[in-house]
């Protein structure tokens, strides 16, 4: 079967298991080929290469950013990782032991931190992401880890390629693959984890999967979603139980049961119908979501998703994630690296 992401077709031949990614990250830019995944093997005794220091870094592709508390935290392309302690003005890039791609990063606190990649690394911080230790990586699988979540400091669990599913109890010093918790005979990638308020944990992935847990991992539900197309982010609402999923082609979907039910929302740019594939978003402290996505697109809800704004940046340089910058501007990265606007995505006005 194949399936068209954004002017590429991507094959799933049986027997090979060869496939492309569908991953938030790789979707911006292009299809990459991995190899079959075999199960999980934990190894970090290989001497670490450290990503090259680079003065262009915040110009590079970016492909997540969060909060450590104040600090502002973005991964990316080569190991990148940088870290803002004003707002966006300016960026250090941290010390990291990989010069892999990361593709997202989670804090639980202004000092601990996790991010993840390909070669399935799972890096830690514990001094608020400026320097790294590899916990867990598994060279044999050849495929990426795609989102990561935690509870609290002991509890998290990693998605990525092929349904992979692995959970730490100990705060990663211990990493065991879980996926067989999921109802996912054909591996479908997952790109992305996230808690609903009020209701549990959900991912979403490759060709319009769904899962949910209402008992923080430990058992899912497989859910027929709205959409059979893949799906790139998922994220709560201010509302108990309600969630948007996006993915492809400006697919964005509302639930406010937990993913029983769906509603598509629409999205009206000022030439027609919104095209473009969305890859990231976040829920501001006022209750306003901005989703993200290819074309430069910058979409925003002040009623909990009900209906969006949408704005494309003359640059239509594609954006992976966006969050606040702290001062009621939005922090943006994608391809180009990392970029401070107004809170409709606007290009902030020079000084």
């Amino acid at each position: 079967m194949s399936e068209p992401v954004m002017g590429w077709v991507v094959c799933r031949p049986r027997a090979a298991r060869r496939v492309a990614l569908l991953a938030t990250a790789l979707s911006l830019f292009g299809a990459v080929v991995l190899s079959t995944a075999v199960q999980a093997a934990s190894d970090t005794t290989a001497p670490a290469v450290f990503a090259i220091e680079s003065p262009k870094a915040a110009k590079g592709l970016m492909i997540d950013v969060v909060h450590a508390g104040k600090r502002l935290v973005a991964v990316g392309d080569r190991g990148h990782i940088l870290y803002s302690d004003d707002q966006g003005s300016t960026w250090t890039q941290a010390k990291v032991p990989t010069r892999q791609l990361l593709t997202a990063v989670f804090f639980t606190d202004d000092k601990q931190g996790w991010a993840v990649g390909h070669d399935a690394q799972i890096l830690a911080s514990t001094d608020g992401g400026a320097t790294w230790a590899v916990q867990y990586q598994d060279l044999k699988r050849e495929a990426p880890l795609l989102d990561i979540w935690f509870k609290d400091a002991s509890h998290g669990l990693a998605v990525g390629a092929y349904g992979a599913l692995i959970e730490t109890t100990d705060g990663g010093k211990t990493w065991e693959d879980v996926s067989d918790r999921l109802d996912n005979e054909d591996q479908f990638h997952l790109n992305a984890i996230a808690r609903i308020k009020d209701a549990g944990l959900f991912i979403v992935g490759e060709q319009g999967s769904m899962f949910r847990s209402s008992d923080d991992g430990q058992t899912w539900e497989k859910l027929e979603g709205p959409y059979e197309g893949s799906l790139f982010g998922v994220i709560s609402t201010a509302q108990p139980q309600t969630l948007l999923a996006y993915g492809l082609r400006g697919n964005l979907y509302r639930s406010t049961d937990f993913g029983s039910t769906w509603e598509q929302v629409e999205l009206n740019a000022a030439r027609g119908a919104l095209e473009f594939g969305l890859s990231g978003a976040t829920l501001l402290d006022d209750g306003a979501l901005v989703v993200v996505g290819n074309g430069g697109s910058v979409v925003v809800s002040h009623d909990d998703g009900l209906t969006f704004s949408v704005f494309n940046r003359p640059d239509r340089i594609s954006l992976s994630a966006v969050t606040a910058a702290g001062n009621g501007n939005l922090i943006l990265v994608g391809q180009g690296g990392v970029r401070v606007a107004k809170p409709t995505g606007a290009e902030l006005e020079k000084q």
